[in-house]
């Protein structure tokens, strides 16, 4: 098909029902991805632009034992609180000062996930547990890290942002789900030893990907989204 050619309907709403039914699942089936869908999926993302076609993505895709050493060397850090202590992020994903709406949303995506596990305010052993599941990368059957290499600016980090964007489509679209996670960077000591990461490559951040557990009660939230003209400004005259 020309890249030139109007989508028919029918591949229009393929595309929006990708994106519309994408959503973080936290908690997946053990039924394995095979090889050639992930590398199909790598290569479709792979078309995300970049500026001056630097592609500066990494990925490093891992299933069975190799995923789940990672897993165990982050959680025994996790679960010590001197090891938790001394392991810091390298980069600021979020802001060091929140306000609204943007801490609104933060706590209500936070609370509403606790409420469907029935977790309390005050029950912080069950909430550091299940903190402790994107560890695992909440049991799904493969388990991504993508790196940057530290000599890339802040543009290519809106690259990646894209390049992301693109593998979580491109899963949806062959009935796979995700979850990206931020919560492996504070974990980039341990990552890069366990992966033999070089000095120059950073991680920016993990992914679960396989397919969601229908039966998972946290896999029934669904965060809400801001209308188009809470952000949209359309500028005419």
């Amino acid at each position: 098909m020309s890249r030139f050619n109007t989508p028919t309907p029918e591949q229009t709403a393929a595309v929006d029902h990708a994106i519309l039914t994408r959503h973080s699942m936290r908690a997946y089936l053990p039924t394995p991805v095979p090889r050639k869908t992930l590398e199909d999926i790598l290569r479709v993302a792979s078309h995300a632009p970049s500026g001056t076609n630097t592609q500066p993505w990494q990925v490093h895709v891992l299933t069975g034992a190799a995923k789940q050493r990672l897993s165990e060397r982050i959680l025994a850090a996790y679960l010590d609180p001197v090891q938790n202590a001394a392991h810091q992020e390298e980069y600021a994903y979020y802001p060091r000062e929140w306000r609204s709406p943007y801490i609104d949303r933060r706590r209500k995506v936070g609370w509403d996930l606790y409420g469907l596990l029935g977790i309390g305010k005050a029950d912080k052993d069950r909430m550091q547990a299940q903190h402790g599941r994107n560890y695992v990368f909440f049991d799904a059957p493969v388990g991504l890290i993508f790196t940057i290499d530290r000599v890339m600016a802040q543009g290519s980090w809106l690259d990646y942002g894209m390049f992301l964007e693109n593998i979580m489509v491109a899963a949806r679209g062959r009935g796979l789900h995700t979850c990206p996670q931020a919560a492996f960077t504070q974990f980039h000591r341990v990552i890069a030893d366990e992966l033999q990461l070089s000095e120059q490559q950073m991680v920016v951040c993990g992914m679960a990907l396989g397919f969601a557990d229908p039966h998972a009660i946290e896999n029934g939230l669904v965060t809400e989204r801001a209308p188009v003209a809470e952000f949209a400004r359309f500028l005419e005259d």
